[in-house]
């Protein structure tokens, strides 16, 4: 059953809904990222990668609980748009699960296939996340939607000293994405004005890179006005390295 929050994108979105959005934004290359934890999605979106154009890469998910996964892994990164992994750990209930030994062997084998890891978390996670950078340094890490801080309750610190020090102790990447699903109805740029000024002033416009967060964006904004909200917040000598260059980089997204 779809909850109530959801509803509204309880739909099918493909290349075709999403096209009118780049072409007005001058979009020509994009990051699938996974939504269900399941090898299925995963092989679904390399699928429209192989058939849509813009879509350069895909960040998938494998079971980090199960070592036999491994074998889709290796399977996964032959694929020439086969980017990483993101396993959904926002929804895990032990914000220490990403610790636990039986899940070593997937973060391993990330790094021994060149393969990239998206770390998809809240403010609760970032201690134990900070840990595993450090245990992974050589692991293409990036954090999704700035690890998502509590907006619409005002909430900057502790979220802030833990980026910084994140930004400052390892050399994993930050995603200025997700913030209209943590701020209440009615925002602005003003409003994530103090967290993205923050991201970018501890990670830099070489490890800082935009991100839509579409469709779950359209529950609370837009394709348009959340990219104009962020070109109005990032200064115009950085708007290449966050809007293309560095997604580019980390990617390793072709010209």
């Amino acid at each position: 059953m779809v909850g109530e929050a959801v509803a509204p994108i309880a739909k099918r979105f493909g290349p075709a809904e999403i096209a009118p959005l780049l072409g007005k934004a001058g979009v020509v290359k994009t990051v699938l990222v996974q939504a269900a934890p399941t090898i299925a999605e995963t092989e679904y979106m390399l699928g429209l990668a192989d058939a849509t154009a813009h879509v350069a890469k895909v960040v998938g998910w494998i079971d980090f609980e199960n070592r036999e996964d491994l074998k889709h892994l290796t399977r996964l990164a032959k694929h020439p748009k086969f980017s990483g992994v993101r396993p959904m750990i926002q929804d895990l209930p032990d914000p220490e699960w990403m610790h636990r030994k039986d899940v070593q062997w997937a973060f391993d084998a990330i790094i021994d296939l060149g393969l990239t890891f998206d770390a998809l978390g809240f403010p609760i996670h970032l201690d134990p996340f900070l840990r595993l950078f450090e245990k992974y340094p050589k692991m293409s890490t990036v954090i999704d939607h700035c690890m998502k801080p509590a907006i619409r309750d005002g909430a900057f610190e502790p979220w802030a000293a833990k980026m910084a020090m994140i930004a400052r102790e390892t050399n994993v990447f930050c995603k200025l994405s997700g913030l209209p699903a943590e701020a209440a109805k009615g925002w602005s740029a003003e409003t994530f004005w103090p967290y993205a000024k923050h991201v970018l002033q501890c990670f830099g416009a070489e490890r800082l890179m935009w991100g839509s967060d579409w469709p779950v964006l359209e529950l609370n904004g837009s394709y348009e006005n959340w990219l104009s909200a962020a070109k109005a917040i990032i200064p115009i000598e950085n708007q290449k390295a966050v809007f293309s260059a560095t997604a580019q980089k980390f990617y390793l997204i072709a010209e």
